[in-house]
């Protein structure tokens, strides 16, 4: 997060006297006529143009309808006006890459007029015959101020309560949606990096424990939509909403960014940002800071350093962390991919925390997915956030994974709750560390408590799909079955194609006592899951309950040929044998899950029906005493 200058827009004029206006990545001189967007030259009719350098002559303030009219069209000059002006507003935000719902540099005032948003500040020249500005620009200030020190102090035309009454009138902001940064490098390639740099903002400003900041899941739902901001922070309900935009060329970041108030669409800052790469850690500190000292937020010196103290990073580094970031890890292939991206950042940065976070983050999904042994997935992940943590001792993010590899691999539940609590500390307004711990909370059996939690999380992430998700969660581990059943419908709803919500819906009846139901939402979970072990596991048990043991011995028999090249859960093994009846079997297998230190241990073993004909056995409770499960 790095700055990359203190304005958005500036005034340059060169030794012939031409006047550029600078603004975000374009300017325009008013004396040719051309518009160019970083330095290429954009077309743009006369009209349009008239437009642009109308709002431009008068920066926040509102140009009038009628004052187009004039400048456009002679008073005797015959046109449907209304149709005209219209057209050439709209071909002037096509040239700017501009929006009339989400303005980044015209702003409508409807059935009023328009306003140019984005400030003007003239550059200081200090070369050729324009040196006299240095020798006469500081006494001149200085002489300005001092008058109007002198005004302040006597109050004349009552210009302190001028002041402190505008300084009161500013509205209070204490919750905040980034929305996504638009990419504006014409490049779709590029959207991962934009994507990437509207994530790390949320999380730079999640850190803030007094302002409430909306996290990534939910804002990117607005991405590419046409909604009002006053509408979006409605349906968000927070006080302000940042947009901006990213563009990349060579080894360079620009970031314009604004900050509106919601409910009145008030525009409270706007600012450009432009470094090197290697410096966009400092940019997206600097930005983070901007916004909490426009709204008038008082930071702790903790989150001040924070913001501040950060490195630099090898751009290329940086690229591949966000390219890292930007696939979704959902199959074996797409995390070994981003497996990939984070190992090359390192190469490139051994010193990028980020990027040991990433990797960490990877290798223990591939563990917790069955798609490693145990030990050859969170062995490498533990090594690597703790690498993390040894660069970055702060880092909230790498202390949640921990605490997650304390529950799933270690069974260290004191150390995995107190990991989970400095993440919190950390960053209090990070949902995804605020939901992995509303599901830990269940794991150690505060069921009740963990529901209590993601209620208060929906504040910051309140996207109806996760919130759905982490219910069904807690309710397993509740073994609420009626209410994974109700919660299963409209998660489903959301997406057919989810194999959890169908795998949910199998649980939620099995457990209800109908079982022939639960089969066939078994089956389409391990349809759309491309096999993975648990729906099968399920689908074995319920065929053994239901008098289909011949399909649930050709699941294990499968499993016996797959095991020969790769790693099956010896738990999931264990759950079919179950079902089976075979309980030596089943505890057999339920022996070799704890010495190859399963991760379906911790996750199932307490509260799962598949293994209920074995809770009753002298070796089931030696099992759950060995395990150490919080009382």
């Amino acid at each position: 997060m790095y700055l990359l200058s203190s304005s958005t827009t500036s005034i340059v004029k060169n030794t012939e006297q031409d006047r550029l206006i600078r603004f975000g990545v374009f300017e325009v001189n008013p004396r040719t006529g051309e518009l160019r967007k970083n330095g290429f030259k954009v077309k743009l009719q006369e009209q349009p143009l008239q437009v642009l350098l109308a709002v431009l002559q008068k920066p926040g303030d509102v140009v009038t309808r009628e004052e187009l009219r004039a400048k456009l069209w002679p008073a005797d000059t015959f046109v449907d006006f209304d149709h005209g002006l219209n057209a050439a507003v709209k071909r002037l935000r096509d040239a700017l890459d501009d929006s009339a719902e989400s303005p980044h540099f015209i702003e409508t005032l409807p059935r009023h007029g328009y306003r140019f948003i984005a400030a003007i500040v003239p550059d200081v020249i200090q070369t050729g015959k324009h040196s006299s500005l240095r020798r006469w620009g500081l006494p001149v200030a200085a002489a300005v101020i001092f008058i109007a020190a002198v005004l302040f102090v006597v109050n004349a035309g009552e210009l302190r309560k001028k002041f402190f009454l505008r300084t009161v009138a500013q509205p209070q902001v204490r919750s905040l949606a980034v929305l996504p940064l638009t990419n504006l490098s014409g490049d779709p390639q590029q959207e991962y990096f934009a994507d990437g740099m509207t994530e790390e903002l949320i999380t730079e400003l999640s850190r803030i424990a007094s302002l409430k900041v909306i996290s990534r899941t939910s804002v990117m739902l607005y991405k590419g939509q046409k909604k009002s901001l006053p509408q979006i922070g409605r349906e968000l309900n927070v006080d302000a909403i940042m947009q901006g935009s990213v563009l990349r060329f060579g080894n360079r970041v620009r970031i314009a960014a604004q900050l509106i108030y919601a409910p009145t669409d008030q525009h409270l800052w706007v600012e450009t940002y432009e470094r090197d790469l290697g410096d966009i850690l400092k940019l997206q500190g600097e930005v983070a800071e901007a916004i909490t000292q426009q709204i008038r937020l008082k930071l702790t010196p903790q989150e001040l350093a924070r913001l501040r103290t950060v490195r630099q990073v090898d751009p290329q580094a940086f690229q591949f962390y966000l390219m890292g970031l930007s696939l979704d890890p959902t199959g074996q292939r797409e995390i070994n991919t981003v497996l990939g991206y984070f190992k090359k950042a390192i190469e490139k940065d051994p010193g990028f925390a980020e990027a040991y976070l990433g990797l960490g983050r990877s290798y223990s999904l591939l563990g917790s997915n069955r798609w490693l042994r145990p030990r050859e997935a969170f062995e490498p992940s533990k090594q690597a956030i703790r690498k993390a943590l040894e660069l970055d001792e702060n880092n909230c993010r790498a202390h949640a994974i921990l605490g997650w590899l304390n529950f799933r691999y270690d069974w260290d539940w004191q150390n995995g709750e107190k990991e989970f609590q400095r993440a919190i500390e950390l960053c209090p307004n990070d949902a995804r560390i605020r939901w992995q711990h509303a599901a830990y909370t269940a794991w150690t059996g505060q069921g009740v408590q963990a529901l209590a939690d993601i209620e208060k999380t929906r504040e910051i992430d309140p996207f109806w799909e996760i919130f759905l998700r982490y219910q069904l969660l807690i309710h397993y581990q509740l073994r609420n079955y009626k209410a994974m059943i109700e919660v299963s419908q409209p998660y489903m709803a959301l997406d057919k194609n989810n194999w959890v919500s169908h795998y949910w819906l199998g649980v939620g009846y099995e457990g209800s006592g109908q079982t022939l139901q639960a089969i066939p939402e078994y089956q389409k979970a391990v349809e759309l899951s491309q096999r993975d072990s648990d729906p099968i596991a399920a689908l074995g048990h319920a065929y053994a309950r239901t008098g289909k043991s011949a399909e649930a011995r050709k699941i294990l028999q499968e499993w016996q040929r797959q095991s020969e090249n790769g790693y099956v859960s010896s738990y999931m093994v264990a759950t079919v044998y179950a079902g089976l009846g075979e309980k030596d079997k089943a505890f057999e297998y339920l022996e070799k899950a704890y010495e190859e230190r399963s991760s379906d241990l911790p996750y199932f073993l307490k509260a799962d029906l598949r293994v209920d004909n074995l809770r009753s056995d002298s070796r089931f409770q030696d099992l759950m005493r060995r395990m150490n499960f919080p009382k």
